[in-house]
């Protein structure tokens, strides 16, 4: 994988997984504990998720070329209809729901706590989908463990220290919209290329 693709797929799943779920919680997390216990906790649920992704997105590797293509087309196109469709305060609240936890304790109760609301959370999300997607459709599993995990390491840190004010620069609408719009093409470009072969 050269870097261009490896840049590519960090800075895209970083994308996908601002304006998501977990990125909420670990928001709310964030002024409920030490930001550094959320980035622990966090980082952790989100590596061991990636890895999940990885080890799924090398079963898919197991198809037939075309049908591997089309499940791959298909769940870039989901992507984006979730994106693009889901209505973006539905995220917000579910993103909330999910960092209802207890008042700090200590330092381990609050990596815990972090590490499960993630962990949860991020199972069968957008960006665990689309890990097992890119490691599917490149064939270089490890690179796509690490440039997605590197992704969501730094959403621990964005979430943690800096995501109440990431979202007044940023509107989550606009990003959900860049996202959609980028699956979309993605999806339409690799079915294409899954018929025309």
């Amino acid at each position: 994988m050269n870097v261009g693709t490896f840049l590519s797929i960090a800075a895209l799943m970083f994308i996908l997984e601002l304006p998501d779920k977990t990125m909420i919680a670990t928001i709310v997390m964030s002024t409920r504990a030490r930001p550094s216990s959320i980035v622990v906790g966090a980082s952790s649920a989100f590596i061991l998720q990636m890895g999940l992704a990885v080890i799924a997105g090398g079963l898919l590797t197991l198809l037939p070329v075309r049908p591997k293509e089309i499940v791959i087309a298909l769940l870039f196109l989901g992507g984006a209809a979730y994106l693009l469709f889901v209505p973006e305060k539905e995220v917000e609240e579910e993103g909330e729901r999910d960092a209802k936890v207890e008042h700090a304790g200590s330092r381990r109760r609050e990596i815990t706590t972090a590490f499960t609301v993630i962990f949860i959370g991020e199972f069968g999300d957008l960006t665990q989908i689309q890990a097992a997607n890119f490691a599917a459709k490149t064939h270089q599993p490890v690179e796509v463990f690490v440039a997605s995990s590197l992704a969501m390491v730094l959403i621990s840190f964005v979430g943690a220290y800096g995501g109440k004010m990431l979202q007044r620069i940023v509107p989550l609408a606009k990003i959900r919209l860049g996202g959609g719009l980028i699956f979309a093409g993605l999806g339409i470009y690799t079915l294409i290329t899954a018929f025309a072969g």
